[in-house]
């Protein structure tokens, strides 16, 4: 699976879609699904129940698939990454950012 580094607090970009170009923060994942923050809205009209509660048209973001997204930094640049053990034995996901290594998070603390 191309995606797998991806989970909950990654920030994305949209690379295909009605919402292509979009850059969001990822509130849920399931397995083969994301739901974005401020990518696939839709409208939904709810019911008035009691009292209390009024009817009114409320928006929710809605899953899109893994494969439409892509981890990007901070500028919305896409990123390549990597899984490389350091020194420590720790494994973590790193890319290159203008002939520079950068870690993007840790993966594993201390492999044996």
């Amino acid at each position: 699976m191309k995606n797998k580094w991806i989970k909950k607090g990654d920030k994305v970009l949209v690379i295909s879609g009605n919402d292509r170009g979009k850059i969001g923060v990822v509130l849920s994942r399931g397995k083969e699904r994301l739901v974005i923050q401020g990518v696939n809205v839709r409208k939904k009209h709810s019911k008035s129940r009691s009292e209390e509660r009024k009817s009114e048209i409320i928006s929710i973001e809605m899953p899109i698939h893994i494969s439409n997204v892509a981890l990007c930094d901070g500028d919305g640049k896409k990123l390549k990454l990597k899984s490389e053990t350091n020194e420590k034995k720790e494994k973590e996901l790193v890319y290159f950012d203008k002939e520079k290594k950068t870690t993007y998070r840790i993966l594993k603390k201390k492999m044996n």
